[in-house]
């Protein structure tokens, strides 16, 4: 019997580590879909989230544009001092474009264990771009037709705070933050110069702070 017990103690020892092993982690890397409802006035924003770490995840994002009448307000509305493109307003209201994110998300205080771990206040800084075509625009000068062209290509980096939490499947992520955007015009126009044809190549850039403030809804997958 005296020898029986180690024996026993010793199987019981190896059936418990052998089951330890086998046992399935409870944390898993999540991904999360989400769109930016404060920006549908004018634009669709589409995010992919997905868990790297307990703390880290990294945020990538799409954005389709569908006007820049916003960008009209700006940079020809309010007047500060700053140069303003020549480009029409109707060209703003028109103008289609795409745009690509990514940021690197930090949880500072996570506020989920286990399986989801992406939600509490997070730090997350975000390199952005964007490109916008505005339409052509006709002009009639002397008795001849030309096409006036523009386009505008614009960068930025944001530094956001936020905190996300979820309900069920669903998932909340308000935010707010500082960045800087450079936003880079190119217009092409005619003009009638004492009855001569004038072409200007115009290209205006404009470095400005911003402010960000939304929310985003999602999914968890």
């Amino acid at each position: 019997m005296q020898r029986t017990l180690p024996v026993l103690l010793f199987l019981c020892c190896c059936s418990l580590l052998s089951r330890a092993q086998h046992k399935p982690t409870t944390f898993s890397n999540s991904t999360y879909i989400k769109a930016n409802v404060t920006t549908l006035i004018n634009e669709l924003d589409i995010y992919i989230e997905q868990e790297l770490t307990e703390k880290l995840s990294v945020e990538l994002g799409v954005t389709g544009i569908y006007t820049d009448y916003p960008d009209y307000i700006l940079a020809k509305k309010i007047d500060f001092g700053q140069k303003k493109p020549d480009i029409s307003t109707e060209q703003f209201v028109e103008g289609r474009g795409l745009g690509f994110r990514a940021g690197l998300r930090w949880y500072i205080f996570s506020i989920y264990e286990g399986a989801s771990r992406a939600g509490g206040t997070y730090f997350q800084p975000v390199l952005f771009y964007k490109k916008i075509f505005y339409p052509n625009e006709d002009v009639e000068i002397n008795d001849a037709m030309y096409k006036e062209s523009a386009s505008k290509n614009v960068y930025g980096l944001q530094f956001l705070l936020g905190r996300q939490f979820t309900r069920g499947k669903i998932v909340f992520d308000p935010y707010l933050g500082l960045g800087i955007r450079s936003k880079v015009y190119h217009y092409t126009n005619f003009n009638n110069n004492s009855g001569t044809v004038q072409k200007d190549d115009g290209r205006l850039v404009s470095v400005l702070p911003s402010l960000q403030l939304g929310i985003k809804l999602g999914l968890k997958m």
